[in-house]
């Protein structure tokens, strides 16, 4: 018994020390993703903090909806024909990998045009105040990144969702309360 002990107090402890899951965020809230109902989702984003580990729900009628992941030339031109990604389940979750731009459009004709298209800014995961930027795990930024990379902007509100560094400490006390600190 002292072994599953030590195994699940391991696991609650990596989960403390910040190795957990993002917030995800259902696209346009309870109204999801949709032409219909003028869906402001520019807006929609900027009452977001998108970070690093995060994932974004596209939730939808795939008969009349889909989601193209494209460049921000395309987000602009609503050219859905040269996606990055696309996806037609009615249900898609894209994680957010890096920091940056994303850029999502509907590619039903006209329906980007009018309005059902989003600009996701991913920042990423800060522990704490740093004095200076963490160093890429991908080596250096470029000195002038192309505009699908992260481009700075203001500060983006706080999610109203339960984030990863929340769930780190609340899994971090369960696990003190549950096995002490003799293990």
């Amino acid at each position: 018994m002292s072994s599953a002990k030590r195994t699940v107090a391991f696991f609650l402890m990596l989960a403390f020390l910040g190795v957990s899951l993002g917030a995800v965020y259902k696209v346009g809230d309870s109204t999801g993703w949709t032409s219909l109902g003028n869906i402001n989702y520019g807006k929609w984003a900027s009452t977001k903090s998108f970070h690093v580990g995060d994932s974004l729900l596209f939730a939808y009628n795939n008969q009349f909806h889909n989601v193209m992941q494209v460049t921000h030339n395309d987000f602009q031109s609503c050219n859905g024909t040269s996606a990055i990604a696309s996806y037609n389940s009615g249900s898609d979750t894209v994680s957010l990998k890096r920091p940056g731009h994303y850029y999502f459009l509907c590619g039903v004709p006209g329906h980007c045009q009018a309005g059902q298209k989003v600009d996701v800014l991913v920042t990423p995961l800060s522990v704490g105040p740093s004095a200076s930027p963490s160093p890429s795990l991908f080596g250096p930024t470029p000195a002038n990144p192309p505009s699908e990379m992260l481009a700075p902007g203001p500060a983006q509100s706080s999610a109203s969702s339960l984030t990863s560094s929340e769930l780190s400490l609340a899994l971090g006390l369960v696990a003190v309360y549950v096995f002490g600190f003799a293990f």
